[in-house]
C-alpha cells in the first residue's frame, strides 16, 4: 500500500500562487496517496493513518490549539513531517514548531537565479543532484542558523546571487529527528515552475520518502 500523506496548504499570511501546482506535483510524484486540506480541523482528528504530514507553503497561524497538540504527539511518536518553502513562515506563535522545523524565515531577496551547494548526497532528497545545482528561487534567509540542530543537505552560495543575508554558512534544506519522528525541510519551491523541474521534483520526492521512513 502506498504511503498516505496529509498535505496542508492553509495560509493566514502571504499566499503563494504556486500552491495549486505544488499540490498537483505531490499528487503526481508517483509514490504517495494524498489527502489535501486547508482546514485546521483536519488536525483535530487522529493522524496515525498518515505516513507524513506536509506543510506546503503554509503561512501564518494555521492550526488550532488541539491541532497543535495532535501534530506534536503524531511526530513525537514516529510520524513524518515535511515543510516546503513558506512552511518556515508558519506558526510563529507556537515555539514547538520553530524547534521542530529547525529555523524560522527572516527575509528573502528578489526571486532570481543562483547556485545551491549540495553538501550531503547520501540522502534520497539529494542523491540525484550535482555538487553545484543552479536554481531560481527566493533564497530564504532564516532568523537563526540551524546547522547545529539539523543535518544540512543543501546550502546557498550567496556569491551567486544578490541580497543574501546569512553569509558563508547558509543552509537551505535539511533533515532532523524529533522524538521518534522524522522532519525534512526545503526552502526551495517558490514558483510554480519549480514543480515542473525534474530535479526539484526528485528532491521533493526524496525528502517526503525519507520523512515517511521508507527511504
Amino acid at each position: 500500500m502506498a504511503p498516505r500523506l496529509l498535505v496542508h496548504t492553509r495560509t493566514t499570511g502571504f499566499r503563494h500562487d504556486s500552491i495549486p501546482a505544488a499540490v498537483a506535483a505531490v499528487r503526481t510524484l508517483g509514490d504517495f496517496e494524498v489527502d489535501h486540506t486547508e482546514e485546521p480541523e483536519a488536525f483535530e482528528r487522529p493522524l496515525n493513518g498518515y505516513a507524513a504530514v506536509v506543510f506546503l507553503s503554509t503561512s501564518g497561524e494555521v492550526l488550532t490549539p488541539t491541532g497543535r497538540e495532535r501534530l506534536a504527539e503524531y511526530i513525537e511518536t514516529g510520524g513524518g513531517f515535511v515543510g516546503v518553502h513558506a512552511a518556515a513562515c508558519t506558526e510563529y506563535d507556537w515555539p514547538y514548531y520553530g524547534d521542530l522545523l529547525g529555523a524560522r524565515f527572516a527575509q528573502h531577496p528578489a526571486y532570481q537565479p543562483g547556485k545551491a551547494v549540495v553538501e550531503d548526497r547520501d540522502h534520497p532528497a539529494t542523491a540525484h543532484l550535482p555538487e553545484i545545482w543552479p536554481f531560481t528561487d527566493e533564497w530564504y534567509d532564516f532568523r537563526t542558523n540551524p546547522r547545529d540542530r539539523v543535518r544540512v543537505l543543501i546550502s546557498a552560495d550567496e556569491s551567486s546571487y544578490e541580497g543574501g543575508g546569512m553569509g558563508d554558512d547558509h543552509p537551505l534544506a535539511w533533515c532532523r529527528e524529533q522524538g521518534t519522528g522524522r522532519v525534512f525541510y526545503t526552502a526551495l519551491g517558490h514558483a510554480a515552475e519549480a514543480y515542473d523541474d525534474p530535479a526539484f521534483r526528485a528532491h521533493l520526492r526524496g525528502g517526503i520518502t525519507w520523512a515517511t521512513g521508507v527511504g
